[in-house]
């Protein structure tokens, strides 16, 4: 659909904006909206989070100067417009593919990304950082922040907010309150929130009594110590942010493009720490999506800009794994009394919200925490009952103490479920799960389920309630293989099983890259090369009786998951063969000593040579 992009095309970079009056400035934000839904409609990405942040971002980059000023974006959801402002409008039409630019911004990508923003919280600390380092250097720098009201219930951003207060650093947090983050926003800082919003009558007097005062630092100061009983006595409450030593301002509109760039101006020169609450509307500007409770529309998919229809997806596919963890949940929450479900703001994501309807008393959302969802499940465990704690591979890189700590050190009957493990796609290497078999091999107890198919993920649910211990389950994003579903049955802990006959090379496979292993197999065999292929199912603790049956008829082996090598399944296999003396070679295929940057599943699997492709070049070098 064409528009006319007559501001659009004009704006290369935080320069060219400058150039801009402020009512082109509203022209040019409504030329930015229209690009991203367009863009988005056939290119799939994060639509309603950047389309709320169109003003917000438009007026930081015009009262700041970046990058010399730091605008540091909490989680890149919202970061679109910024991309395009800073010299990426061009190049947008490659968001997240790959050779393209991120989803997230990337220091490596453009000077004006000032941190990697692909995980939530961290905005804070790393603003506070980069404050104190030009404090420390006497560099002329003004250091923002930009995080949601979802990211704020994430605990890294109260040590942040902490910290910055009792510092004084000379940092700006915007708020960027939108009532919603991915899944509804959940927990007693959402009304918190809520209140402060109808707080303008403090508001506006602490502002003009701030300013009065501005050349009597005394007085101001002995007021400041007042601040609390002046509150309590104009609201009946007291403000969060206050008390950690943060002036508070606000809320503003952050879809009034003046009133933003007034205000930005105004606190520019103000020193110390700040928080501006900004109120915006997720989706703004697109009615399907403005304001939608629907967590649909954070990231939709294809769809028609013109209607909202979302493009529908073939029928007779597979089911998602998600939802095959869903609803075994549920049914194991039915048969046992004991079940209850955990996730850390990813109800829908990981598609626990199966459970929630069902029996809402028996499933958690403890919003963006995944350390207090790893702790929280400790806690329910500790009394007698057994949590499915479901949190995105990558998140629980977050959460690690507390499965040591809190979890394996005591024992306790905690299922950790790990959605989106292996490489995951468009969002690259902030939400790739390739590290979680080498992170939690070594913790004492832990057994580790590498299901290769739908059916062998819902007998490894019901094997973790039945065997009780730390129990991590990892499975891909995506669709299943297609095989019929069945009645649960329990497994046997580290018991592998064979999948296909061969006597001159094994492929012994962690996950779903068994189907893989057995294209490449029969791909083999028409070349001459019999290959046995063995479903290890897991990866802690292996089947040492099998390897050791494999290790007597072949002199090649191959070992394949969707993690990295260091430390990985393989290596297990690898050092067990050392330690029996095998005479044979062993090559162990995943994710090398790296990072996998952003494509399709199929391309980072491929790249990284663990595809039917990889598995066959590897199978013929024996």
């Amino acid at each position: 659909m064409a528009h006319d992009n007559r501001y659009l095309n004009k704006v290369n970079s935080p320069a060219d904006l400058k150039k801009l009056t402020q009512q082109e400035l509203t022209d040019y934000c409504r030329e930015v909206r229209q690009m991203i839904i367009d863009e988005l409609s056939r290119n799939p990405g994060h639509l309603a989070s950047s389309l709320g942040t169109v003003e917000l971002t438009t007026a930081l980059h015009y009262v700041f100067s970046a990058p010399q000023d730091k605008i540091v974006w909490d989680v890149g959801h919202q970061a679109y417009t910024h991309k395009i402002i800073t010299g990426r409008r061009d190049t947008f039409h490659t968001l997240r593919k790959q050779g393209g630019i991120a989803g997230f911004p990337r220091p490596e990508e453009s000077e004006y990304d000032a941190f990697v923003g692909g995980h939530s919280s961290v905005s804070i600390s790393a603003a506070l950082g980069m404050a104190k380092a030009a404090e420390l250097q006497g560099l002329e720098q003004k250091t923002v922040a930009v995080i949601g009201d979802g990211a704020l219930t994430g605990g890294l951003a109260f040590e942040g907010l902490n910290n910055a207060g009792a510092s004084e650093a000379d940092l700006l947090v915007v708020l960027n309150d939108n009532n919603m983050s991915i899944s509804t926003n959940v927990g007693a800082l959402k009304e918190n929130l809520l209140r402060i919003s109808s707080s303008r009558r403090y508001n506006k007097m602490k502002s003009r009594l701030w300013s009065a005062l501005s050349h009597t630092p005394r007085l101001r100061r002995a007021l400041q110590k007042m601040g609390n009983a002046l509150k309590t006595g104009l609201l009946s409450r007291s403000n969060l942010f206050e008390g950690l030593n943060f002036r508070y301002f606000g809320p503003v509109d952050g879809h009034d493009l003046k009133t933003l760039i007034r205000t930005f101006t105004l606190l520019k020169d103000i020193p110390g720490p700040k928080l501006l609450h900004v109120l915006t509307t997720k989706g703004k500007g697109y009615a399907p999506a403005e304001g939608s409770t629907d967590p649909v529309w954070h990231a939709p998919g294809r769809f028609d800009p013109a209607t909202g229809a979302r493009e529908k997806s073939e029928e007779n596919l597979p089911p998602r794994y998600q939802d095959v963890f869903g609803k075994a949940l549920l049914e194991l929450a039915q048969r046992d009394s004991r079940v209850v479900g955990i996730t850390p703001a990813m109800l829908k994501g990981c598609s626990m919200d199966i459970l929630q309807s069902a029996m809402p008393e028996r499933c958690f959302d403890v919003g963006i925490c995944e350390g207090h969802a790893v702790t929280f499940s400790a806690g329910l465990a500790a009394e007698g009952l057994v949590p499915f704690c479901n949190i995105y591979s990558s998140f629980l890189q977050r959460g690690y103490d507390n499965v040591i700590h809190d979890v394996a050190l005591s024992g306790y009957s905690v299922v950790l479920c790990l959605d989106r493990a292996g490489v995951v796609g468009e969002d690259g290497s902030t939400h790739n799960g390739t590290f979680d078999i080498a992170f939690l091999r070594p913790v004492p107890g832990m057994r580790i389920g590498t299901p290769s198919d739908e059916q062998e993920l819902r007998d490894m649910m019901l094997t973790a309630l039945e065997v009780g211990g730390p129990f991590a389950i990892r499975y891909p994003r995506g669709r299943g293989v297609g095989v019929a579903e069945r009645e649960m049955e329990v497994l046997t802990v580290g018991r592998a099983r064979r999948v296909r006959e061969g006597g001159d090379v094994a492929v012994l496979c962690f996950g779903t890259v068994l189907a893989d292993a057995v294209k490449a197999a029969e791909r083999a065999e028409k070349e001459g090369v019999s290959v046995e292929v063995i479903d290890m199912r897991w990866a802690k603790p292996i089947d040492e009786e099998m390897v050791a049956e494999v290790a007597a008829k072949v002199k090649h082996i191959v070992t394949v998951e969707d993690g990295v090598v260091d430390g990985g399944a393989g290596n297990a296999v690898a050092t067990y063969l050392a330690g029996v003396g095998y005479a044979g070679s062993v090559e162990c295929l995943g994710v090398k000593d790296r990072f996998v940057e952003h494509a399709t599943v199929a391309q980072q699997k491929a790249e990284c040579g663990y595809d039917t492709e990889g598995i066959l070049k590897a199978v013929l070098r024996r």
